[in-house]
């Protein structure tokens, strides 16, 4: 099986693995007991969040300084930045394009629990590209702080460092700077850029980042959300006083040291990797679209994760196609992997403006480090082979005037 579905979850490096093991074989203990061997494994826990800081341009050993909580993944990591950051009354702002998670948490807000009227909550627009539109962002914010009683009218602001379904880049330091100027807390969900691209949470200037290994060659089953000096965020589980009562539970400390050894070794071959992965997916993309010219990729205008693409062939079938190129040897996906089962039309390409047609018949492609020429070689050829099969093509301008950028 070619696996280019990365976007999704990715394989554990194998160094991770091992990393993983010894950390399980030693002597059982919890970090939180106060015995020699809780403290000693309490130490371990402390050396692996400060790699972790350190790989992604924080101190956390520094007076006051950040805070990286660990949590059991991403889509805890976003629920608890959407529901815990800010004023708990405060409008909830994010982008049309966000992940699921960040999404089904700030609509859940918005309807309100127990009785309770709901938070008021505000839009992000994107352009064709799938790029925020920082002019949304400034009248969403200005609209909601004019219309609130206090500068804590709006709670948090929430975009995502890079788009799952298309990998467009977002411009986190220029939102960072217009929230600041609103004095409003920015959560990015980044996701699925470590390893990708340059990640540097104190240069990106945000008050939260939600981290997760799985998708860059480490663990599942465990994440982080990244809390600037001065953050604070309400509890969403009660009954420890582990993390100072923010996310009370026995730490997974293997799972810790494991995700700190996929993070520095993802960090360090960024550059290298980037380069592997950004030739395999233009070869993709250049041989997929010389073939079937109706071929139309998503947000190729604009700056990319060098792993992503996103492309639709109009008038096949989305569904169809990740079956046949399943059955073929090709996994992929159709959207998000969090909503896979379903297989909801995409929101990202709605937001972007999309057609139905384009909609109807996108397909994520996503390699990662370990993906070889060899492996695109075949991938091409099988791919090819489905869409040639896929019938009522039609025919799109693929230059740049179509507003497809």
């Amino acid at each position: 099986m070619i696996y280019l579905d990365n976007n999704a979850t990715t394989a554990i490096d194998p160094e991770v693995a091992r990393v993983l093991t010894e950390a399980f074989s030693q002597t059982p203990a919890n970090a939180s007991s106060q015995h020699r061997l809780g403290q000693q494994t309490r130490s371990r826990l402390e050396a692996a969040t400060d790699q972790i800081g350190r790989c992604l341009g924080s101190d956390l050993s520094r007076v006051d300084a950040p805070r990286l909580l660990v949590t059991s993944g991403g889509t805890e990591s976003n629920n608890l930045a959407i529901a815990g950051m800010g004023e708990p009354e405060g409008a909830i702002v994010v982008s049309r394009i966000e992940h699921p998670s960040v999404l089904a948490a700030a609509a859940a807000a918005e309807v309100g629990e127990r009785g309770q009227s709901g938070r008021e909550l505000g839009w992000v627009d994107v352009d064709a590209n799938g790029v925020i539109s920082l002019v949304s962002l400034r009248s969403t914010l200005d609209r909601l702080t004019r219309s609130g009683d206090s500068p804590e009218a709006v709670s948090v602001v929430s975009i995502m460092s890079a788009n799952n379904e298309t990998g467009v880049v977002q411009p986190i330091q220029a939102a960072a700077e217009v929230c600041r100027e609103f004095r409003v807390p920015l959560h990015v969900d980044a996701t699925q850029s470590i390893g990708k691209v340059p990640v540097d949470l104190t240069a990106w200037g945000v008050s939260a980042a939600t981290i997760t290994p799985h998708k860059l060659h480490g663990p599942t089953g465990v994440g982080f959300l990244w809390l600037d000096s001065g953050v604070d965020i309400r509890a969403a589980l009660r009954g420890g006083e582990q993390q100072l009562g923010t996310r009370p539970g026995t730490e997974p400390v293997a799972l810790v040291i494991a995700a700190a050894e996929a993070i520095r070794i993802a960090c360090e071959q960024q550059p290298t990797a980037a380069e592997h992965m950004a030739a395999l997916r233009d070869q993709l993309e250049s041989e997929l679209v010389r073939r079937h010219p109706t071929c139309l990729i998503h947000g190729r205008q604009a700056p990319r994760l060098p792993s992503t693409t996103c492309l639709s062939l109009p008038g096949a079938d989305r569904q169809s196609l990740l079956m046949s190129l399943d059955m073929a040897g090709v996994a992929c996906s159709s959207g998000s992997a969090c909503s896979s089962g379903s297989s909801p039309p995409s929101h990202v390409l709605l937001a972007m403006g999309a057609s139905k047609s384009l909609v109807d018949s996108a397909l994520r492609f996503g390699v990662s480090r370990f993906s070889t020429q060899a492996e695109i070689e075949r991938a091409i050829e099988l791919i090819s082979r489905q869409f040639s099969k896929a019938e009522g093509f039609s025919t799109v301008d693929n230059s740049v005037e179509n507003g497809w950028r």
